[in-house]
Formats: C-alpha cells, sequence, structure tokens
C-alpha cells in the first residue's frame, strides 16, 4: 500500500516529538514545519494526504495558512489544532473549509483516528462492505435455492438491491461483477417462481400478494378514513431501486409511515398494469365491463385515454361515501407547473391522482436516443439520471409544497423495466403486438425456456384477441427477435431498458405512504 504522507505546521513543533515518532512507527511519512509561510511552501513542493495546522503561529495564522493551501489543492483535506475553543473562532475555521478541528492538547489516538478518517476512511468502508457482502452472497446464493414465497422473495430483491447501492458507492468492480451475477440468477429463480404460481394467484386470490388491480383497494382507499386529503402519485416505470434513491429527499420534508411492495400483474405493460390499478379490475374483466374504452393490443389509438373514467367507476362502486376525487396526468414540465400552481384548489378533495409519465418517457428515449441512451448507460446512471430528474422536477415541488399541509401522499408505480441482454428468437404473424417482452397472437413459436406460455389468457384474467390466441412473457433478462433483421435488432435493442415480462425488477412494486411532520 501507498505510504501516507502528512504535513504537519507548529511553532511549538518540538513538543510533539513523541506524536511524530508514534506515527513513523505506524508506517506514516510526517514532514513538519514550524511556520504557516514554510507549510505553504512545503505544500507547493510536494504531494501530501492530510495536512495538521496550528491555529495560533507566528506570521501566517493557521486559518491565513489554510486559505493559501486550500488555493493550491482544495482536495487535501486540512486539520486545524487550536487551543481556543471560542464559538466565533470555530465559524471562522467552518466558513475557511476547515475539515475538521483538534483542540490542544491533542492525544496520539485522537491524531491517528483522524488520520484514518481521512486517509484510510474509504478503505476501511470497502474491506468492511465487502466482507458483509460476501457473508450475505453465500446466504443468499443458499436462500434462492429454497422454495420461497411471494414475500421471501420480496426481501431477496430489496436485499440485492441493498448491496447494489451498497457496492456502488465503492466503484469495486469486481465486487459488482459477482452481485449482477447473483441478481441475474436471481431473476432466472424468481421468473421461475412466477411461471409455477401466477395463475393460481389469479384463481386464489386469498393466497396471492397484493396485485395491480388490488393497490387502491388494501392501500388507498383505506387511508380515505384519516379526514386528511390523500395524494396519490403514480411515477411510471419507477423501480425500487430508484424509489431507494429519491426517498431520502422526500423523508426531509414528510415523516415515512409505511413502505411496502405489491406485484404487477402481467403482462407488466402500461396497458395493463395502470389501467388494473384504477379499474380495480383484471384486464378481461374490464373489457366486459368497458367494451368501448377498453383497447387491446391489436386495437388502433392511444391504450391508457381512459384512466380517469375507470377510477371515477372504481371509486363509485368501492367508497360507500360521497368522495370528491381528482385526477391529472403530467406528460411534460409545463403541465407540472400548472398542476403545483392550482394545487390549492385540490385541498378539499378526498383523493387526487396525479401521474407522472417522466420516467417512462426516459426509458424509451433510452432506447431511441442516442444521448440519453449514453446518459443512462447502465443501472447505476439509469439511477443518477431519475435523481437527477427528480431533484429539479415540479413533482419535487409539489411535494415541497404538500408537506406543509395535512395531507397522505402515497407515491407508487406501475411496473418497472429490466436491462435487456439475451435476445430470444419469435416467429408470430402480422397481428402480432410489438413490445419486446411479452407477445400475445396465434401459432407462435418461440424458445420454451425463455419464455412463461400462458395457453389460455383466460387463465390470467386477459382478453383473448382469437381462439387460438395465446400469451408468451421474457423471463429474466431475454427480448423477442424476429428472424429477420435478427443482428439489426440486436444491436439496436440489446441493453436497452423494457417492460412487459417477468423480472424482480418489473413485478415487485413499492408503494410508500408519507404522512405530514
Amino acid at each position: 500500500m501507498q505510504e501516507t504522507t502528512i504535513l504537519w505546521a507548529d511553532d511549538e513543533i518540538d513538543l510533539l516529538k513523541p506524536h511524530i515518532l508514534l506515527l513513523s512507527e505506524k508506517g506514516y511519512k510526517v514532514t513538519t514545519v514550524t511556520n504557516g509561510r514554510d507549510a505553504v511552501d512545503a505544500f507547493k513542493g510536494s504531494y501530501f494526504d492530510l495536512v495538521f495546522l496550528d491555529e495560533n503561529m507566528p506570521g501566517l495564522t493557521g486559518l491565513e495558512t489554510l486559505s493559501e493551501i486550500k488555493a493550491i489543492n482544495n482536495d487535501v483535506p486540512v486539520v486545524l489544532i487550536t487551543k481556543n475553543e471560542e464559538e466565533p473562532m470555530m465559524e471562522d475555521a467552518i466558513g475557511s473549509k476547515i475539515d475538521d478541528y483538534l483542540i490542544k492538547p491533542v492525544n496520539p489516538k485522537q491524531v491517528l483516528l483522524t488520520i484514518k478518517k481521512f486517509t484510510e476512511n474509504k478503505r476501511l468502508v470497502t474491506e468492511k462492505t465487502t466482507m458483509a457482502y460476501q457473508q450475505d452472497f453465500r446466504q443468499l446464493g443458499m436462500t434462492l435455492n429454497d422454495n420461497l414465497s411471494y414475500q421471501e422473495w420480496v426481501d431477496v430483491y430489496k436485499k440485492l438491491i441493498y448491496w447494489e447501492l451498497e457496492l456502488e458507492k465503492l466503484q469495486d468492480s469486481g465486487m459488482h461483477e459477482i452481485l449482477t451475477l447473483q441478481k441475474a440468477e436471481a431473476n432466472v429463480q424468481f421468473s421461475k417462481f412466477i411461471e409455477r404460481n401466477y395463475l393460481d394467484w389469479i384463481k386464489n386470490q386469498d393466497k396471492a400478494p397484493t396485485l395491480s388491480h388490488q393497490l387502491f383497494k388494501k392501500k388507498v382507499f383505506p387511508k380515505l378514513e384519516g379526514g386528511q386529503p390523500v395524494f396519490f402519485i403514480l411515477i411510471d416505470n419507477l423501480r425500487y431501486d430508484q424509489f431507494k434513491i429519491i426517498n431520502p429527499i422526500i423523508s426531509e420534508y414528510f415523516r415515512l409511515e409505511e413502505e411496502d411492495t405489491y406485484y404487477s400483474i402481467l403482462p407488466t405493460a402500461t396497458q395493463y398494469a395502470r389501467n388494473a390499478i384504477f379499474a380495480g379490475l383484471m384486464p378481461l374483466d374490464m373489457e366486459k365491463r368497458f367494451p368501448n374504452m377498453w383497447q387491446n393490443d391489436e386495437d388502433e389509438g392511444g391504450k391508457n385515454l381512459h384512466e380517469s373514467d375507470f377510477l371515477s367507476d372504481h371509486v363509485k362502486r368501492a367508497v360507500r361515501k360521497e368522495c370528491k376525487v381528482s385526477y391529472h396526468k403530467i406528460l411534460n414540465i409545463d403541465e407540472g407547473r400548472s398542476l403545483n400552481e392550482s394545487v390549492n384548489n385540490l385541498m378539499n378533495n378526498d383523493l387526487n391522482v396525479v401521474v407522472y409519465n417522466f420516467v417512462d418517457m426516459l426509458s424509451h428515449a433510452r432506447t431511441d436516443m442516442q444521448m440519453i441512451r449514453e446518459l443512462a448507460s447502465d443501472d447505476a446512471a439509469y439511477r443518477s439520471l431519475t435523481l437527477s430528474w427528480f431533484e429539479h422536477s415540479p413533482l419535487f415541488e409539489l411535494l415541497k409544497f404538500l408537506s406543509t399541509k395535512q395531507v397522505k401522499v402515497i407515491i407508487t408505480t406501475d411496473h418497472g423495466t429490466i436491462r435487456v441482454k439475451n435476445p430470444s428468437k419469435i416467429i408470430g404473424d402480422r397481428n402480432t403486438n410489438t413490445n419486446l417482452r411479452y407477445k400475445q397472437g396465434k401459432n407462435l413459436n418461440f424458445n420454451a425456456k425463455d419464455v412463461f406460455h400462458v395457453r389460455n389468457p383466460h387463465d390470467a384474467m386477459l382478453p383473448k384477441l382469437h381462439v387460438s390466441s395465446s400469451f408468451v412473457f421474457a423471463k429474466s433478462d431475454s427480448y423477442f427477435v424476429y428472424p429477420n433483421n435478427y443482428n439489426q435488432f440486436v444491436n439496436f435493442y440489446n441493453e436497452s431498458f423494457q417492460h412487459g415480462g417477468i423480472s424482480l425488477e418489473e413485478m415487485i412494486i413499492p408503494v410508500v405512504t408519507y404522512g405530514s411532520k
């Protein structure tokens, strides 16, 4: 390991010889000077990992020396050593961008701890985090082979996301690669789990997790009993990992009351999952109840044009008392600002629903636009882009306003998205839909190991377009490719973010309730 170099400036440096000797024995290289001017000259001539400055030196004071050192290299941490504990001096030190301070007389353990904090903190954190993940890696590996319940799969996914976010901070490519492989294996096993259990969930919903069409019944309508306006905010396509990075910002303004999850129905596509949320019905029931509004894949026109109608009907069926409801869909920044300007008008409503379409547009742009493709080149970049958007979005401004009111805020999404890597050949007729993660049609020809095949769509409470129609859902990180133009298709869509199929990222959905602080 490279030697740690320290510059120590003190006009009474001879009195510190025991400290200097101890540090030398510990393997640190310490350069000593007796005044601020020599400290600046030494700093110009050599690289140091850390600087200790006496606050009260003749000539240049400690703070004046600090200012000159920071002007040369602002990244090197500087620790002020002082006898003066008075508040104005401390404020001056903090205002001068001091990294830390010690009060004289300093003892060797204080000095060692300070050095480790600034020069070895990253290494120590890396070692501890890596060791902890290695222990969890073995435990997770064994867990994946168990017959897990739907709640245990939620726990596995949360654990994987926890480690993904922790290892991301370390920039340890080796450990991150191991996690990526483990996450891929988890998705393989999760896909098998869904294949074994999904149709049984549809038949017997008492034994199933909360699904899309039950979200309002279980998570929203009970909140209306509290007497406060409820704001239900659906940021479409928001994965659990993306939620985890915006939650700390939201929690500065709200009290987090409940962090939960539900499972998206199949297909995990906006047309099915979001309509099911607002209608409180599975797609087959929606087709029957709303024959003039439900749109199948081969129908022309928008597939999510009647969410407000579905919601109104749902509220009338499920909420017995009079319930004042609003619905807003935000497609661009101007619509977001316009909603914020009129938000006071919503405070007399019982339920206000806001759909933010930005993340979905971003994920599609990730496929279609070269610039976005480069900005969101992997999951970490995708999270970062989401965080940047959120911090500067009208949605964040809306939440800050709501935090000053007595309201309940529920944040969720309709489905997640996965970065696809495994092209899977499929053949279908001209009426087969275009989604890369699920297909429905007649006489589909596909690679069986890559798909969950639902031969009778009615078993999954999905409309059946033709007598011989069936659905196939891509598992894990697969995506469907037609044999003609195969290479061109793969080059264009490989490692793009897609949804519609089966993966932890697409199906396990955050639903979080916040209350006023």
